[in-house]
């Protein structure tokens, strides 16, 4: 009995083990396939579109807004902004709502 129990929990603690260092070296691999790929050189259709991320991330930092958005853009915007402000009553659309949830007043109970 004693040898077959300490065959099962040795067997237990193996299927432990490997979960665990399966999970580790799944996630090691990974990490280092990034890294790997970052290091190399990428294709030119990568590169072309990482690029181009970039530029439209510089470029929306420096005009504060969608990049390339023309007056018919602009026109349209402010009209769907006046809409939603006249049918929410104003306000400044453009901030996160803030709320305010008043403690409740509860009514002690006392049991008899």
């Amino acid at each position: 009995m004693n040898d077959s129990m300490a065959l099962n929990r040795l067997f237990q603690l193996s299927k432990l083990l490997h979960s665990a260092i399966s999970g580790t070296l799944r996630r090691n691999i990974g990490i280092s396939a990034v890294a790997f790929n970052r290091a190399k050189d990428l294709d030119p259709v990568q590169r072309l579109f990482l690029d181009k991320i970039r530029e439209y991330n510089s470029n929306s930092k420096t005009t504060g807004g969608v990049v390339d958005a023309g007056p018919a853009y602009q026109k349209n915007l402010s009209e769907e902004m006046t809409k939603l402000q006249r049918l929410y009553g104003g306000g400044d659309l453009t901030k996160f709502p803030d709320f305010k949830f008043p403690e409740p007043k509860l009514d002690e109970v006392v049991s008899k």
